[in-house]
Formats: structure tokens, C-alpha cells, sequence
């Protein structure tokens, strides 16, 4: 089919070539030949007057041209798909749908294993990929991912989104620790080696260090790592400190040597919140899982204060 002289069909394999960034890869993905395939890319540098990929190895490198299609063509497929071709209904006991999910490892933990527990017994055909991602916001403008799972301060007002649940930031540290006897003072945290959570590639602070930077203050980061459940190895057998989110460390000092203590200073509450893709507002999937999210996280315990946290330890 053709519209305004150009074939639609060429833009399903600019799709296709974006996402794979390899030409026999992308033919298989729309069950095209590697011939096909290449025909279709010479006609698409034809209509739109660019090369769109020149060739590094075997992968295929965008051009700045190719790259600004990208977006528009993945927004228009997947607005045709979930409005068009996809049926009114969704049916959680025969889908075999697969949500991309983009979370954390702490919300893997305390969080998602609730959703693929209950999912087994209810929809056993749907799966998960669980994903971390540099650029969520642009994943989800291309409706390229389902949902995003993150606290809500670092959320665009883009895309709709809704409140989970609200955590706290606890101190913890090897049970064994000598260099804090009793209750953690301000002097006692400065001074201690730190061991803190950073994400992606760009490794971004976390809400703590966010903190620090605000007031000014330094620590002295002896590890870094890509995750709060990296955190307690670090911990165990050494007089270091770190922070996390409540539920994650009560969960590991119920198996593991690790000390909760209260912060002796203000490290700032959160909240997590799931978000979607603006495309997907109306898609019977997302709503369907949307509602199972919101259930379970009202199932979800408060965090607890200074006096239960201690006597958690």
C-alpha cells in the first residue's frame, strides 16, 4: 500500500533495521528474505534521498536522518497496532504476552517477584523482560517498553503514572561493626568508608548521595556499585556503612549478618510509582496489569520507625 509515494510496508523495515541494527537479523525479524531486505533499504534511501545505515562489521550504524525517523515510525506502528490491530479484549489466562519492564534491582526484589508469583497461578503465559535502561523517557515515548517502575521524582509528567508505595532510607552495616557500639551519630557516618548504589552506565548518584550534594557534604566512597542488592557483600566482615531502602535491608538481615541503625541524618523518603507509555493508555494489557500492580503494592507494609528498626536488628 502506498500513501503519498511511499510503500507503508518500508516502514515496518526501518523499524525492523533500527531495532536490530543488522540486516539478516531485521529480515528474519518481519520474515522477510536477506534479498528482500535489501531491496527494501535501497528503496527506502531512494524516498528519502539519504544512505540511513552505513555498515561498521556487520552492524549497521544510523545516520542522523535515519535516527529522526526512528521515533515517529515507532510511535505510528505501535499506535496502529494497539488502536487497529490489536482486539478489544484481553484474555490473562490465554495471553502469552511478553510486558518489558525497566526497574530496579531493589524493586525486583521487594516488589516484581510478588507480580511473577501471582502471575504463575493466574496467567502462566504471559512473561517478563526485566530491563535497566540509560534513557527510559525516550523508551517510552517509542512505546518501546511497557511500564517503568522508579520513584516518582524521577519521572517525567510525560507519560501517565500512578503511586505504588512509599519507602525510607536505613543505615546498615556488618552486625560485627566495633566502630558503632550503640546509636550511629552524624560524626560516626561522615567518617566511616561508605559503600553506595549508582545506576547506568552514566552512574547516576543515588536519593542519598543526591543529598549530600545539596548540603554540601563529602564521604568517603570506598566501593561503589551497580545496585542495592550488591550493597551487604560489601558490608560483611568490615567496619563499613551504607544506605538502603528499609524493606530491602530488613529482607537481607533476616538471613544475612547485617546491622539496621537509624540515620543520623534526614535521608529523604520516597516514592516508587509505575509509568507507561502515553500509547498504551487504552491497551487492555496494560490496563489488566496495571490494576495487579496497584493490588499487590496495597499490600505492601509501612516502613517501620526508629524503635521497630532497632529492635528489627
Amino acid at each position: 500500500m502506498r500513501f503519498k509515494g511511499l510503500d507503508l510496508n518500508l516502514l515496518v523495515a526501518l523499524d525492523a533495521l533500527m531495532t536490530e541494527r543488522n540486516l539478516t537479523a531485521a529480515a528474519r525479524r518481519i520474515n522477510l528474505s536477506q534479498p528482500a531486505m535489501s531491496a527494501a533499504v535501497a528503496r527506502l534511501r531512494d524516498y528519502f534521498g539519504d544512505t540511513l545505515f552505513t555498515m561498521r562489521g556487520r552492524e549497521l550504524v544510523p545516520t542522523a536522518r535515519a535516527e529522526g525517523l526512528s521515533g515517529p515510525i515507532r510511535e505510528a506502528l505501535s499506535h496502529i497496532q494497539l488502536s487497529i490491530i490489536s482486539p478489544d479484549g484481553f484474555d490473562p489466562a490465554q495471553s502469552t504476552r511478553v510486558f518489558k519492564i525497566i526497574l530496579s534491582d531493589f524493586m525486583t526484589v521487594v516488589f516484581f517477584k510478588k507480580i511473577v508469583d501471582r502471575l504463575a497461578r493466574e496467567a502462566p503465559g504471559v512473561s517478563f523482560e526485566l530491563l535497566l535502561a540509560d534513557e527510559p523517557d525516550e523508551l517510552l515515548r517509542r512505546a518501546e517498553v511497557d511500564f517503568l517502575i522508579f520513584p516518582d521524582r524521577f519521572m517525567t509528567n510525560l507519560h501517565p503514572k500512578a503511586t505504588l508505595f512509599e519507602d525510607r532510607f536505613v543505615c546498615v552495616t556488618c552486625r560485627n561493626n566495633k566502630h558503632v557500639p550503640g546509636e550511629l551519630t552524624f560524626d560516626d557516618y561522615m567518617s566511616m568508608g561508605h559503600v553506595v548504589a549508582r545506576f547506568g552506565s552514566g552512574i547516576r548518584p543515588n536519593l542519598e548521595e543526591w543529598l549530600f550534594i545539596e548540603h554540601g557534604w563529602k564521604i568517603r566512597t570506598d566501593v561503589a556499585v551497580q545496585g542495592f542488592t550488591m550493597i551487604p557483600p560489601m558490608l560483611w566482615g568490615t567496619d563499613r556503612i551504607a544506605a538502603m531502602p528499609s524493606r530491602l535491608a530488613r529482607l537481607f538481615a533476616k538471613t544475612t549478618p547485617l546491622r539496621i541503625l537509624e540515620p543520623p541524618l534526614p535521608l529523604p523518603d520516597f516514592t516508587e510509582s509505575v509509568q507507561w507509555p502515553a500509547l498504551h493508555n487504552s491497551d487492555p494489557g496494560s490496563i489488566w496489569l496495571r490494576q495487579i500492580f496497584l493490588e499487590e503494592a496495597s499490600c505492601m507494609d509501612c516502613p517501620r520507625r526508629t524503635t521497630e528498626s532497632r529492635k528489627q536488628c
